[in-house]
């Protein structure tokens, strides 16, 4: 039965989820911990970290991660989360394969026209929120430690954030040196 429904919900996180990876993971989020409890926050939190730090686009590797973590859970077999995965995966990238072998030459044809760019004027919005959605549903007490309870970790948290802001938008640090020296600082610091 949960593979039913973990298709299902992927297919329509797939369908309905403008703005690439990181608007979908407001969406696959709430459907994965909220709706079908499927997993904890913390672990959902863990696989959105996996997912950033591993090639691929975000959507599908979180989506790949979820589907396995929700059929392990649910049946304590490694073999039905590799099964999971697939179909999660599969369900998510079906929508847009499907949509785009069907509007590419539309879109190619009436790229210019003023419907259409209306059309995106009125998603840019919806994607802005979705990502807006996706940074506040991370921004938890599983992510975040809070200054009264944990002062020292909430205070060097809030420094490796600043100085991951400063070193990539101020000092042109390429990211990935930034993921890794933050990962270092983090190791060190707050362990």
């Amino acid at each position: 039965m949960i593979f039913l429904t973990l298709f299902y919900t992927f297919f329509l996180i797939g369908l309905f989820g403008f703005g690439g990876g990181y608007g979908m993971l407001s969406l696959i989020q709430h459907e994965v911990v909220v709706n079908h409890h499927w997993m904890t926050s913390a672990e959902f939190t863990n696989i959105v970290a996996i997912s950033q730090m591993t090639p691929g686009p975000i959507g599908i590797n979180t989506a790949t991660y979820c589907g396995y973590t929700a059929v392990q859970n649910s049946t304590g077999s490694m073999l039905m989360g590799i099964v999971g995965s697939i179909l999660a995966t599969t369900a998510l990238v079906l929508p847009s394969l499907a949509l785009m072998l069907m509007i590419s030459k539309m879109f190619m044809k009436y790229m210019k026209s003023d419907i259409m760019q209306n059309v995106f004027a009125g998603l840019r919005p919806a994607v802005v929120g979705l990502l807006a959605a996706a940074t506040l549903l991370l921004m938890n007490s599983d992510n975040f430690y809070s200054p009264t309870q944990q002062p020292w970790h909430f205070y060097i948290s809030c420094f490796i954030f600043l100085a991951t802001f400063i070193g990539v938008k101020v000092m042109k640090i390429n990211p990935i040196r930034m993921i890794a020296y933050a990962a270092f600082a983090g190791l060190l610091l707050l362990y």
